[in-house]
């Protein structure tokens, strides 16, 4: 393959550099030196050190880059009197690896990406106007950290292909994992090899994080809690191979020791996947998913079933609570199969009348059909406040399997908050299990201490097998909060809305499970680079409120960026627009102070520009948090 060499002036390329550079903070990089700066491996290969590490290889005033980052490059090129750009080699698509790419382009830079990823870079909207990318959302891939604009590609490499650039020989291996395409570019030069990994590697036994992980293999992607490791391994074997002497991750350190820090990377994976199996609740789904680890003494052994109470009715992912007297208060709707089956009960005089109902999470099977429901049933809808949020206004979130369905909430409760139905005493819950955004109802009477905990437990464990439905770690947070309230109410019968019978669980049993939540805080801990484990678990850390929302052109755009500081400290945090051209948006960054173990809110406003054509429109955020500098971290989406 042959490139043209770019012709750009140096006076075009200050021009583009300025542009690039200005308002860009000096954050504090992953690599081994401060933000900013540039490190020498040899004559012609440098490390430039900004928000991502961005290899520089040079010939004479010009360069060849992998990677570009948000652009900052440029002021570490035009301190090496580099003058030119020649060309751009991307290891993966993400928008914190290129959202530069595009001025870099416009001053004559040629955009090489992996062939698998191509659409990825130039046909963007595809994703962006995609239905299926934004509701009932099963699949991480491609991920939606996608360039928020389309960038010019011109040229592709395959794993394999080799190109020769200056002094250089640059040689394309295959390392997916974090996206399914990502290259690592193997570079030899000046009698070294170094090896650029993109984001397969942190520095020795760390990744970046973990969500990027999430990979269904015999299911979809939602039930593949880091089922990319594999594959993640397979890659950093083929790096190993390449025998570098030294390893350039797009985010972490330089690595001197590219063969201890890669085993050291493989032993913690699967130490961290061992503990999540140990007490997983697909072992009841899919259990051949994990026929490896059967048998295993240290993991929890899967409970039986028990009877299920006669006051009970189960269908699809609702289950029904028939008081005496026949009223029927009916958990979750998801199908118009539940409404029929209802009405069938009705006629069937099973049930005397549908008085309410509750809703256990926001998932799509589970509420897809409660506006048919409450058209057809007059009652009240009932759920903790915390899904409440979710299901009257989804359009403002992004979050897996969200459904577009519009519930109304008639009564949202508080956690612990009881009321008296027929002769059950009902109490409910926040239950942040399988989701943040989830709820428990525990019912008492008839001589049963029922929990009906959605789809949070079945009897192999707990259902934590998606991390954007954010699974935090912690005591008295997440599934620990969840067993903590189980040992202190001491159910008769849990229940889960997929399976159709009971079960229950020992206090050794809840003792084992938040004994290996508390490890698995550490181990994942030791994984990523963070100062806890819920920054590399939790992708929706920061977030834009409303997701999504319409404007005018002309108008004035309100948004509001929530941030969750997982970590046991205060912790500073800022942000700022970067909206399409045309668009306007203070350049300045909005900044707050968010207390340990809470959120914070951040608000920003940007313009539309008058002559905005309709249609949804990316707004990247650029985030600075504590050490890190984090362009494009997420995203809202206008519709004009």
């Amino acid at each position: 393959m042959a490139l043209e060499a770019s012709a750009l002036s140096r006076r075009d390329f200050l021009r583009a550099a300025g542009v690039l550079a200005a308002g860009m903070a000096v954050g504090v990089s992953g690599g081994d030196s401060p933000a900013g700066e540039t490190s020498t491996l040899s004559d012609h290969l440098l490390v430039h050190h900004g928000p991502i590490n961005v290899g520089i290889v040079r010939d004479g005033s010009r360069a060849l880059l992998i990677d570009c980052g948000d652009g900052d490059v440029a002021r570490s090129l035009e301190s090496l009197k580099i003058t030119s750009v020649d060309r751009i080699l991307f290891t993966h698509h993400h928008r914190d690896q290129a959202c530069g790419a595009a001025a870099l382009a416009a001053g004559g830079a040629k955009i090489i990406v992996p062939d698998a990823e191509r659409d990825h870079f130039d046909k963007v909207a595809d994703y962006w106007n995609n239905p299926k990318s934004r509701w009932h959302i099963y699949s991480q891939h491609p991920h939606h950290l996608m360039l928020a604009e389309p960038v010019r590609v011109d040229a592709t490499l395959k794993p394999g292909d080799t190109i020769t650039w200056g002094p250089a020989t640059i040689r394309a291996v295959a390392t997916p994992g974090h996206t399914d395409g990502s290259l690592s570019y193997v570079v030899e030069v000046d009698g070294r090899r170094v090896a650029f990994s993109g984001d397969a590697i942190y520095d020795a036994g760390r990744v970046w994080e973990i969500h990027s992980l999430q990979k269904g293999t015999q299911t979809t992607d939602y039930h593949g809690f880091l089922g990319a490791r594999p594959e993640l391994v397979e890659s950093l074997g083929r790096l190993k191979d390449a025998k570098p002497d030294v390893l350039v991750p797009s985010h972490g350190h330089v690595m001197p020791d590219p063969a201890g820090a890669i085993d050291l990377v493989v032993e913690r994976l699967a130490r961290c996947y061992d503990k999540y199996v140990a007490i997983s609740a697909l072992r009841h789904y899919f259990p051949k998913m994990f026929t490896e680890y059967a048998d295993r003494k240290d993991h929890m052994v899967i409970r039986p079933g028990k009877p299920v109470p006669e006051c009970l009715r189960h269908f699809g992912t609702t289950w029904v609570l028939v008081s005496k007297d026949g009223a029927a208060l009916v958990m979750d709707c998801g199908s118009p199969a539940v409404i029929q089956k209802l009405k069938d009960l009705v006629a069937a005089g099973e049930i005397r009348a549908v008085e309410g109902l509750w809703v256990t999470h926001y998932h799509d099977d589970h509420v897809d059909a409660i506006p048919a429901f409450q058209k057809e049933f007059d009652c009240p809808c009932t759920t903790d406040a915390h899904v409440a949020d979710v299901i009257t206004n989804p359009r403002a979130w992004r979050l897996p399997c969200i459904s577009p369905s519009l519930a109304r909430v008639d009564r949202a409760t508080r956690d612990g908050e009881s009321w008296q139905w027929h002769e059950f005493k009902l109490t409910a819950y926040h239950f942040p299990g399988q989701t943040l955004y989830h709820s428990g109802l525990f019912v008492e009477g008839q001589n049963l201490r029922m929990l009906f905990t959605g789809d949070s437990f079945t009897m192999a464990g707990i259902d934590d097998y998606c991390t954007s439905n954010r699974n935090w770690l912690g005591s008295g947070v997440g599934f620990d909060r969840c067993l903590e309230r189980i040992e202190e109410l001491k159910p008769s019968h849990l229940f889960n809305c997929h399976v159709d019978v009971a079960w229950d669980f020992t206090p050794e049993e809840c003792r084992f499970m938040r004994d290996n939540l508390a490890q698995r805080e550490k181990l994942y801990g030791e994984l990523v680079p963070w100062d806890h484990a819920n920054y590399g678990m939790d992708e929706p850390w920061v977030r834009c409120f409303p997701y999504e929302q319409s404007a005018e052109p002309g108008k004035t755009v309100e948004c509001a960026v929530v941030v969750t500081n997982h970590s046991s400290e205060p912790r500073t945090a800022a942000c700022r627009a970067a909206v399409p051209r045309g668009w306007t948006a203070p350049s300045e960054w909005t900044k707050i102070e968010v207390p340990a173990k809470t959120e914070g809110t951040l608000r920003l406003s940007f313009g539309v520009a008058r002559d905005a054509p309709p249609g949804r429109r990316v707004i990247p955020v650029d985030v600075r948090y504590g050490p890190w500098t984090l362009p494009q971290y997420t995203e809202a989406i206008v519709v004009v």
